[in-house]
């Protein structure tokens, strides 16, 4: 290679570096992606973790969502109510890639547009969901299911050849002393009663990490010890991770808000109302759509 191909190149070289660097600064749609690459890291410097902004879903003519906007702040526990067909489930789908909007945005943090990402993907960059019925490996033993799920190398070999080390098994010990299934970890997980396969479920979203965690009806099926039980896990999972309940049994919104917590009321696919819930329980359409009079 001559001389000045070599100037060339590194000519070419420094200018496309130059451009990489002014897209993933510019603070732009364009960053947003760039830095997604980079890092897949969310920027949570302001403060919101989910933004959804005029998000609508079309099914057959029919709106599942209608132009819904939503933020979830960083570290907050949000309960979101609404009779069957608002919307709910729909908007959960959005946020983790399941379905695709007909128009409008959903981010991540300041930088991550979550439209242009694949549900994997979505996993990987810090969002777990857990469905209403629970999802474990009821063959393998409690602590078994929660060393399947750590945030690790999958790849065969890595999966294989890899043992568990102090850190990965201390990490395991505070899940299972979290869920309230220490004393069952060597149990297989077919025999755990409803409740508890539920909070083995969570302790697997948890052993990855999340940064959001969204919860359809968690505590459906459960006895009131085991419901107690899960309000004081999701509280003092607050904070650490931002969480979004759907729920309709109200005395557990009562336990999750405790009177000082915003609660979510969707119809319709849109927001109907959002406040206190005492004041969305006061609220005339909310009374008239969902509660009852």
């Amino acid at each position: 290679m001559t001389p000045e191909l070599q100037e060339a190149g590194a000519r070419l070289l420094a200018e496309h570096q130059k451009k990489i660097e002014q897209e993933v600064t510019s603070g732009g749609r364009e960053a947003a992606f760039g830095r997604l690459l980079k890092h897949g890291t969310p920027d949570f410097a302001h403060g919101v973790a989910l933004y959804l902004d005029d998000i609508t879903v079309s099914f057959d003519g029919f709106k599942a969502l209608n132009a819904l906007s939503l933020a979830i702040n960083v570290g907050e526990l949000r309960c979101i109510i609404g009779p069957n067909g608002a919307g709910k489930t729909t908007m959960m789908d959005v946020i983790t890639g399941k379905t695709r909007p007909d128009a409008g945005t959903a981010s991540f943090g300041s930088n991550i547009d979550l439209l242009r990402l694949r549900e994997n993907e979505i996993a990987q960059i810090g969002i777990g969901r857990k469905f209403q019925k629970p999802t474990v490996y009821e063959q393998l033993s409690v602590f078994e299911n929660l060393e399947l799920a750590l945030a690790a190398d999958r790849r065969a070999r890595a999966s294989l050849f890899s043992r568990l080390t102090g850190t990965q098994l201390d990490r395991i010990g505070e899940i299972l002393t979290l869920i309230h299934l220490l004393p069952e970890a060597q149990r297989t997980a077919g025999l755990l009663s409803h409740g508890q396969k539920q909070w083995l479920e969570i302790g697997m979203l948890l052993m990855q990490d999340p940064k959001l965690l969204l919860l359809d009806e968690p505590v459906a099926g459960m006895t009131d010890e085991e419901t107690e039980r899960t309000a004081e896990l999701f509280l003092s999972l607050e904070g650490q991770h931002s969480l979004v309940v759907v729920e309709h049994d109200m005395k557990f919104v009562d336990q999750l808000t405790q009177g000082r917590k915003t609660v979510t009321v969707l119809h319709e696919g849109s927001v109907l109302a959002e406040g206190l819930l005492s004041e969305v329980q006061a609220n005339d359409k909310v009374v008239e759509v969902y509660l009852g009079r």
